[in-house]
């Protein structure tokens, strides 16, 4: 008896192999070129100064982050938002014509 024949590769393992090839060149992209794109006051700039986290949010936990009249304008605005809500979660299809539909199609129509 012969030896099992080693398993072949697909029919498509040839293009697979070039569009794999194809995306690898691809990314071989040289860097773009920056030059003269920064103007001379941004790279004469310091860089920005880091500051430490803690008071950072101390200030954003403040009570007084927001306008006086902010508050009201929000309640509003989610109260409106909830009605809307309300009103989606009913019945997309009346009670008449869900009944009329699920009696389905009768059959002497058909014929």
């Amino acid at each position: 008896m012969p030896p099992p024949c080693p398993r072949a590769l697909p029919r498509s393992a040839p293009v697979l192999l070039l569009a794999a090839g194809l995306m690898a060149l691809s990314a071989c992209d040289p860097a773009p070129v920056l030059d003269g794109r920064i103007t001379a006051a941004a790279a004469a700039a310091h860089y920005p100064v880091l500051e430490p986290l803690p008071p950072l949010l101390a200030r954003a936990a403040a009570p007084d982050r927001t306008a006086p009249g902010t508050g009201p304008a929000l309640d509003s605005t989610s109260a409106g938002l909830r009605a809307r809500a309300a009103a989606l979660r009913g019945p997309v299809i009346a009670p008449a014509v869900r009944a009329r539909l699920q009696g389905g199609v009768s059959q002497p129509a058909l014929r």
